[in-house]
């Protein structure tokens, strides 16, 4: 049996290899074109990365002149960092000053007294106001969790509700107000007075919140051999002498108001050494009369007294331990010592801290310094209308400091208007005054040149690689990856032609390197006085090398460190600076930067121009790959519809071959 042959199909005359062949000689305009679509594309990646790269330099360039430029950032540092920390603003000034947090601003905080944790809050309206903000709502009853709950949600930073466990079966319910100072005093009303009175959080005020301490003649009275009656008193102050002191009584009504409180201020006085009383009385001159040239002298006068022998010459006494508190058992606590060089001294006795005080001892046993006192004040911290809180944990008090020798309250803890763009932050008494220091922030600034050098260097490496040839470029690139590495050999020379970025570089390379004067008295004028330029590493005398001739900087750590120190203006004027006046920068390096890498990245720019034309080309090569095609298509569908019918006509014709060879062969075989 013959075999079948399927023209188009079984291959029988190797058509399909005929084809394929002329088929690849037609495709050949096909791979031209989609050649240059790869070219055309690759080029448009390349100057997108390019784009890339000047933009992200840009935006660090421009963060470097800009309102938010690192060199204008400041930093404070507290010698006491737990009592005063300071947060400065970018125009406050370089300086150091001292802080004394006399006393921190408290909120209202009232402790109920242990209730039964089964206890249940009784329906009503509950109210609670602090200065002119009320919380209001409508109780229906429940647990004390419940209510503290639904106060916490209603509470718009006003006041706050926490539940204590004292005990296993017990707890103490803790309403709180968030506002500090002394005018944020934390009210009940309605329902919330009511059940305030009912679980010992407040109670009637008694009618001793109302008297005060004072200090006067007739009260005072001698402390131990030092003499009272020396106190000199004046309207606002009182004055004691060397070798005085006096003992005040505090009246019980006054001591047992745990609110109270008693504030005075103390200083000492230096007082000449001519001043000072002598030891022993002296007796004046006996003198002397005149007649004519005879002058006669009286006799010595004579007083008597047994002589006194040498005089004994008394050390002076220094003594700052001035202020007591004298207790029921005839006990003297001293309070803390005075400071010296005239500085006031801040006293606040809390009548909760002393229980046992019965009088206040003020004593001045120094033989040169007098000690004056401000008049005391009584203050009840604690009283808020006819109501005290019972088991107050803090009272609304505000916060006390002192700046530059002046006593300054505030409400709160964050105090922005007393030293010009600074806020200080107070959070516990300090102990000694605390120096807040205001410098500028060198590692920041460090830190955005660092970053900006590497970005500059990114960008030269990339115009180095697509404007040369040179495969050392590449491997000069450390860090580099070798998938990095290897892309951009592939790139390597694709722009060599490309003078705008040829000249792109020369410009930027030149902006680095030129001088821009901004003060008279500057020390800064160039980058490489900052410690950047192209050979910082080496200090400038590495010789030539072919890397450094490709205009990469480096960065001499030391020398910038060191400018960074003692010349943060110059740096700052370098990279940004108002030549004429008008508030607006229109000198430095980076100003010049900007506007250099502008006329690249702006919309419509060069780089811009240069995808938009490549965008038309690709577009154009698309559209010829896609009539390339169809016509490839049709042609190789052309071919095998006429070898087909080619390989029909064979294999008709080798058939009728076969029919006479058998007819032939037949005939021959009847003879």
């Amino acid at each position: 049996m013959a075999d079948i042959s399927i023209p188009g199909v079984t291959d029988k005359y190797k058509t399909n290899d005929l084809i394929k062949n002329l088929m690849e000689a037609e495709r050949v305009p096909l791979k031209r074109e989609q050649d240059r679509l790869e070219s055309y594309k690759t080029e448009q990646t390349a100057w997108r990365n390019v784009n890339g790269y000047m933009s992200t330099l840009r935006e660090s360039v421009r963060s470097l002149y800009s309102f938010d430029n690192p060199f204008s950032t400041k930093l404070a540092s507290s010698t006491d960092e737990g009592a005063v920390t300071a947060e400065p603003k970018r125009d406050a000034s370089l300086q150091s000053f001292k802080i004394e947090v006399l006393e921190t601003a408290k909120a209202d905080r009232f402790l109920s007294a242990e209730l039964d944790e089964k206890t249940q809050v009784p329906a009503g309206t509950y109210e609670y106001t602090v200065n002119e903000k009320t919380i209001s709502f409508n109780w229906k009853g429940g647990k004390l969790s419940d209510f503290a709950a639904a106060l916490n949600r209603r509470s718009a930073n006003t006041v706050k509700a926490s539940l204590i466990g004292v005990t296993k079966n017990t707890r103490t319910l803790l309403i709180e107000s968030l506002v500090t100072g002394s005018e944020n005093r934390l009210i009940f009303s309605k329902a919330a007075k009511d059940f305030a009175l009912q679980t010992g959080m407040i109670g009637k005020a008694p009618a001793a919140a109302k008297e005060s301490f004072t200090v006067k003649r007739d009260t005072i009275q001698n402390s131990g051999n030092l003499n009272s009656k020396t106190v000199q008193f004046a309207q606002d102050e009182l004055s004691l002498p060397p070798r005085s002191g006096f003992e005040a009584p505090i009246s019980q009504k006054i001591a047992s108001e745990k609110g109270n409180i008693i504030r005075f201020n103390v200083r000492t006085v230096d007082i000449p050494a001519q001043e000072i009383l002598p030891d022993k009385p002296e007796l004046p001159s006996p003198g002397t009369v005149r007649f004519k040239d005879i002058m006669l002298s009286n006799e010595e006068l004579d007083t008597k007294l047994p002589e006194s022998g040498e005089a004994v010459i008394k050390e002076p006494v220094e003594d700052n331990a001035v202020i007591f508190v004298k207790n029921a058992n005839g006990t003297e606590i001293p309070l803390a010592p005075l400071k010296g060089n005239g500085e006031e001294n801040s006293f606040t006795l809390k009548m909760s801290d002393y229980p046992e005080i019965r009088s206040l001892v003020v004593k001045n046993n120094n033989t040169h310094k007098k000690i004056v006192m401000s008049i005391p004040e009584t203050i009840n911290t604690a009283a808020s209308g006819d109501y005290i809180p019972l088991n107050p944990v803090e009272t609304a008090s505000d916060a006390k400091i002192k700046y530059q020798g002046i006593t300054i309250t505030r409400a709160g803890n964050e105090i922005e208007d007393v030293v010009p763009n600074v806020k200080l932050n107070l959070h516990a008494q300090t102990e000694k005054p605390a120096t807040i220091t205001i410098e500028p922030d060198k590692k920041t600034a460090k830190e955005a040149l660092i970053t900006f050098v590497g970005k500059y260097n990114r960008l030269i490496a990339e115009i180095n690689i697509l404007t040369q040839t040179n495969p050392d470029i590449v491997t000069e690139l450390e860090y580099f990856t070798e998938e990095e590495a290897k892309a951009a050999e592939e790139r390597l020379g694709m722009f060599q032609t490309e003078s705008a970025l040829v000249n792109g570089k020369r410009s930027l390379q030149t902006i680095m390197t030129n001088r821009y004067p901004s003060v008279e008295d500057a020390e800064i004028t160039m980058l490489s006085q900052a410690g950047i330029s192209s050979s910082a590493s080496t200090g400038g005398f590495a010789g030539i090398t072919p890397s450094r001739l490709r205009g990469y900087l480096e960065i001499d750590e030391k020398k910038l460190d060191a400018a960074l120190q003692s010349n943060m203006r110059d740096i700052k004027n370098l990279f940004g600076y108002d030549s004429d006046g008008d508030l607006i920068v229109d000198s430095g390096i980076a100003f010049a930067l900007d506007k250099n890498l502008q006329a690249f990245t702006q919309t419509g720019g060069i780089i811009a121009s240069k995808t938009s034309l490549l965008n038309t080309r690709i577009g154009s090569s698309e559209k010829n790959i896609e009539s390339l095609e169809k016509k490839l298509t049709q042609k190789e569908q052309d071919l095998k519809r006429k070898y087909g019918q080619m390989e029909s006509v064979l294999n008709s014709l080798e058939k009728q071959s076969d029919s006479i060879t058998n007819f032939n062969n037949n005939q021959g075989g009847g003879k």
